[in-house]
């Protein structure tokens, strides 16, 4: 993989009317954001992703942010974000929207989001006035260049459905949950001859007073296959604990920038995928 990282942006990149937050000095989360993260939380307050429809019950879980390592070694974080201006409409568009170029992902957080793409297929769909808005990345596959903590690194999301990914869907529906932002995501080893790190991604989107919040849940080891989560995880080995903590980081900050710029990008595109 071709060397990654922050870089300015090219003449044509410059033109286009959003390269202006690219430029943006970035949104930065309050201290006690990042506190949860400094020890791992008891494994019994994690949530299992069998018990994924736990997140459908109103109020919240005992542990909305915080970390550990499960029995069978694989890595679980768990993250809480609120977006106040934020629409559940802003966001389904937003994770179209940002496929279809890499100026349009290395926006949202410039000093660790480098790059973006879709296959042709995809992009058809996407940019298909016909498509449901969800359907313009649920279903669908982007791969990203981006650095989590590691260094820059090649991922592959395969988003899924609500009904993929295990939900209830007689019980999905608001005020319960707005919209889902969940994958099976696939880290490419750096060196050739190392598997991929699968980790299963969701973020439970819900309406709140003035905004929405991100309830996210990661499962690092983990798939889901036929609806139905499985670590894969070879025996013995454990996720590291400096993966999930910089997992943890990386998604406060990243989140915490879109939530700033988002509503007002959301109205000079008039909500078109285009």
């Amino acid at each position: 993989m071709k060397e990654y990282g922050y870089k300015e942006l090219s003449e044509e990149e410059k033109q286009k009317p959003y390269a202006k937050y690219f430029y943006k000095k970035p949104e930065e989360p309050m201290p006690e954001a990042f506190a949860p993260f400094d020890k791992p939380i008891d494994v019994s307050k994690a949530l299992m992703p069998e018990n994924i429809n736990d997140l459908l019950n109103p109020g919240y879980l005992e542990a909305e942010t915080g970390w550990c390592i499960l029995p069978n070694g694989a890595g679980y974080l768990a993250n809480h974000v609120k977006m106040p201006g934020v629409s559940v409409d802003m966001i389904n568009w937003w994770f179209a929207w940002i496929g279809l170029e890499p100026l349009r992902y290395k926006i949202w957080y410039p000093k660790d989001h480098y790059d973006i793409s879709v296959s042709d297929e995809h992009r058809k769909i996407m940019l298909d006035p016909k498509t449901p808005a969800v359907k313009k990345f649920q279903g669908l596959t982007e791969t990203v260049i981006e650095n989590i903590g590691s260094g820059a690194e090649k991922i592959i999301f395969n988003f899924l459905t609500p009904e993929e990914f295990g939900f209830d869907m007689t019980r999905f529906k608001a005020p319960l949950v707005g919209t889902l932002v969940g994958a099976n995501v696939f880290v490419k080893p750096k060196l050739f001859f190392m598997p991929k790190v699968p980790v299963l991604m969701c973020h439970f989107i819900r309406e709140i007073d003035n905004g929405i919040e991100f309830r996210s849940r990661y499962w690092a080891g983990y798939s889901m296959i036929n609806k139905k989560p499985k670590c894969k995880l070879p025996p013995l080995v454990k996720v590291p604990a400096s993966t999930l903590k910089g997992l943890a980081v990386h998604n406060v900050y990243e989140y915490t920038n879109l939530a700033s710029f988002l509503p007002q990008l959301y109205e000079e595109q008039k909500g078109i995928v285009a």
